[in-house]
């Protein structure tokens, strides 16, 4: 059972590999193209919020509350953004993982209903570095998935550990699930590591899997510190300029 408005995972198994900062400037790259974004946000540790400056009060509704309490309409917990058609399903940075149960759809169903699938024309899920319940949740309810990564042997392990997981969910689970790309993150191809990271992604996966990566730039750091994607803390640097280019390049594979 997939959602029946198209959904975009981004994860890696291997933490510090970009995820978030690649949800959060995507969903406002893909939010400047005029779609509506919702921004799942299943990483406990929430940082979807801090990134787009939205700031949580206690007891407010959040994603992970459908796991313990299935009826509750996920719309209650959606909040806008300052972007214009960007929205954010939060997190909830007490939740236990354990609590997520052994049901592999309850997101999937919360995103078909009919308050969300009738909102929005994109969502976006960014995950936990973690093999659980919460990412095949996520995975069950996708069209896509996009796996970022550092060009550092740790994170190659972890995006070879996340394609076996994939494999299984495709072929048991949701076979309309597709491979959207690999992406290389803070990436610099002066550094012959980076190099030979990359060529081994592309040997494993195939060139036309890599894509172009998003360079290093600390203005990607600073833009995360002060609750804004790149393209509104400095939209002319190099950050800026690989995620919209990313984001032409998403909109053409999505087509396929």
């Amino acid at each position: 059972m997939t959602c029946s408005i198209p959904v975009l995972v981004i994860t890696n198994r291997k933490g510090g590999a970009g995820k978030t900062t690649s949800s959060v400037n995507l969903a406002a790259e893909f939010a400047h193209t005029g779609k509506r974004v919702l921004l799942v946000d299943l990483d406990s540790q929430g940082h979807c919020a801090v990134g787009l400056g939205v700031k949580m009060v206690p007891g407010q509704a959040t994603v992970h509350d459908i796991f313990t309490a299935p009826d509750l309409p996920l719309i209650d917990a959606v909040c806008e953004t300052f972007i214009p058609n960007l929205f954010l399903l939060p997190a909830n940075q007490a939740f236990q993982h354990h609590s997520s149960g052994n049901d592999e759809k309850c997101l999937a169903r919360a995103l078909s209903n009919e308050s969300i699938s009738t909102r929005f024309d994109l969502i976006i899920i960014d995950t936990p570095p973690s093999l659980d319940n919460l990412l095949l949740n996520a995975l069950s309810a996708a069209d896509w998935v996009l796996v970022p990564y550092v060009p550092h042997p740790l994170s190659f392990e972890g995006v070879r550990q996340l394609v076996r997981v994939l494999f299984k969910v495709i072929s048991k689970d949701n076979p309309k699930l597709k491979i959207l790309g690999f992406l290389p993150v803070m990436t610099a191809n002066q550094i012959r590591q980076h190099r030979q990271i990359n060529e081994q992604v592309t040997k494993q996966f195939g060139a036309l899997r890599v894509l172009t990566g998003i360079r290093t730039d600390i203005k990607l750091a600073e833009a995360f510190a002060v609750g804004k994607p790149v393209r509104f803390y400095a939209p002319k640097s190099r950050g800026a300029e690989d995620f919209a280019e990313l984001t032409v390049t998403l909109i053409q594979l999505m087509k396929k």
